[in-house]
């Protein structure tokens, strides 16, 4: 129950703190004092839109807070800031949370009866949600919703998976010739380079050859054998250090220079062995190196690196593409399955509002014929969808006639204002509880009634606030003498000429004043008083 309202700088409003009993509390107060502000600053705990004009005070926040008792006598504290610039934050037991957890959490507390709420009786959405309400189906419906949910998900993942593979398998041929070729030269890191070299020394080999035979020849031939000469020059030189010592050295150096060039002369030997002249082979390099430059004009690259971080790059494509066909085909398997799942669900939905529709609509009737329209035909109707929605395959749809007629037509055609503000009475009781919901808030439901059928409208909300709270703001004597608890809005205006909204619970004599004002109007008469103690005492 809603046991506590306070409310800062909102409208009209610049303080109130006002807390609330259980069953049956009456809202009243003359036209333009501020009940429908009241209301607005409630609605705003409820997750409604937020907008900085209703701000008085524009050096402050807009603050509203409610504290609501579950039955366990559990408290919950809910609180909605709006800064002047229209940000809002909201809180739920001081942990600031999104708008949609303070919808979540304030939908299962507290529900709303607007002035403009009839209209939704011709709304299919809320039609249907009467009927599952009715059904006691919540836990089926939040199974198919969640189930619907994974359908479409599925459906979307399916869709954007079939649209990949789609452009994978038109670029498949191409990428896979690219690949192809790019495999097919067996590329490896360093070849061209190894390549060119190769090529250099082949293409140059003969010249090579003749170069380091007359190298040979100018240390070592006929006329001048350098190293046999190093040689003898070395024996005449370790001779003399014998007897001189500081030729020794001199002689070792000599010596060293004769082996060093005897290995230069058999390295250089070995080299112009190495060394062949080979046609087929450099026409084979030429042509390898010819293919890579090919390759690396053909696709528009710098390097061999780079050659090969593409070939590396298309396999990964082409194996993306097979893991895309894969995940796609897994992906259609599990959304044949949400959807046999969906239909299973649906189908049970179904029978279950089938059943329900002929027990509401025998109830409907059965509760707006007490409201002095005694022939009244209610009918609740199934019809198909054209397809699968959020809420399963069902249309609802009302039908009404207010004289008893055999084919009654939709509702929200032919009902006058007094008859969808009865009608909606009674569907609200009926939501109450089957909901469950702790309380519930008219807003002149009894709009367009008067007499005795205010009087039994009247009785029908008791009835409803002997199982819960029931704040209702009426203009109609004969409800608002019903109340447990009465509460007065009103306008006063202060030192500084400034008016604003305030509420007060009234009782006894004063009480029957505000009812007697209801009857009559501006001029309170004795007969308008005696009228408000007589409706007070039943």
């Amino acid at each position: 129950m809603l046991a506590r309202l306070t409310i800062n700088n909102y409208a009209l409003i610049d303080a109130l703190d006002i807390s609330f009993p259980k069953h049956l509390v009456i809202i009243t107060g003359q036209t333009g004092a501020g009940k429908s502000i009241l209301l607005g600053a409630l609605s705003l705990l409820l997750g409604a839109r937020a907008d900085a004009d209703v701000i008085n005070d524009r050096s402050r926040n807009c603050v509203v807070e409610a504290q609501f008792i579950d039955d366990e006598g559990q408290e919950r504290i809910v609180r909605r800031v709006v800064s002047p610039q229209g940000r809002s934050r909201a809180f739920i037991d001081d942990m600031p949370v999104t708008l949609d957890e303070l919808k979540a959490l304030t939908s299962s507390l507290v529900d709303i009866h607007s002035q403009n709420s009839q209209t939704l009786l011709g709304d299919g959405a809320f039609q249907r949600k009467v009927l599952d309400a009715y059904a006691g189906d919540s836990s089926l419906l939040g199974e198919y919703e969640a189930a619907y949910r994974q359908f479409r998900s599925l459906e979307k993942d399916r869709s954007d998976l079939a649209q990949r593979v789609a452009v994978e398998q038109k670029n498949r041929d191409y990428l896979q010739f690219q690949f192809d070729q790019l495999s097919k030269a067996a590329l490896a890191s360093g070849e061209l380079e190894s390549l060119e070299k190769e090529q250099l020394v082949l293409a140059n080999a003969q010249e090579l050859k003749l170069s380091l035979q007359a190298a040979m020849d100018a240390l070592d031939n006929e006329r001048s054998d350098v190293v046999s000469a190093l040689k003898e020059a070395g024996a005449g030189l370790a001779k003399a250090a014998k007897v001189i010592d500081r030729l020794e050295p001199l002689a070792q150096r000599l010596e060293s220079a004769r082996i060093e060039l005897k290995d230069i002369l058999n390295d250089i030997d070995a080299e112009q062995e190495r060394i062949c002249v080979d046609d087929a082979r450099l026409e084979v390099v030429e042509n390898r190196i010819a293919l890579i430059y090919d390759l690396m004009r053909k696709h528009n690259v710098d390097s061999e690196a780079d050659l090969l971080a593409l070939r590396d790059s298309l396999r990964s494509s082409l194996q993306e593409g097979e893991d895309l066909g894969e995940r796609l085909a897994d992906v259609t398997r599990q959304l044949a399955e949400a959807d046999k799942r969906c239909a299973a669900l649906s189908a049970r939905l179904h029978e279950a509002r089938a059943a329900a529709a002929t027990k509401l609509s025998a109830a409907l009737q059965n509760s707006v014929r007490g409201l002095e329209m005694p022939f009244a035909t209610f009918c609740a109707q199934l019809e198909a969808l054209p397809e699968r929605g959020p809420a399963g395959e069902d249309a609802v749809r009302f039908f009404f006639s207010a004289a008893g007629d055999d084919r009654p037509k939709e509702l929200s055609k032919v009902a006058s204002g007094g008859e969808l503000s009865r009608i909606m009475l009674c569907v609200k009781a009926l939501m109450a509880r089957n909901m469950q919901l702790p309380t519930m808030i008219f807003d002149e439901i009894d709009v367009g009634v008067s007499g005795s059928v205010a009087d039994r409208m009247g009785q029908m909300i008791v009835e409803m606030g002997d199982s819960m709270q029931v704040i209702a703001i009426t203009h109609l004597p004969q409800v608002a003498s019903k109340g447990d608890a009465h509460f007065l809005v009103y306008k006063e205006i202060g030192d500084d000429r400034v008016a604003s909204s305030k509420i007060k619970m009234i009782e006894g004599e004063e009480r029957a004043r505000e009812i007697a004002r209801m009857l009559s109007g501006r001029e309170l008469t004795q007969e308008a008083l005696a009228n408000a103690r007589v409706l007070l005492s039943h």
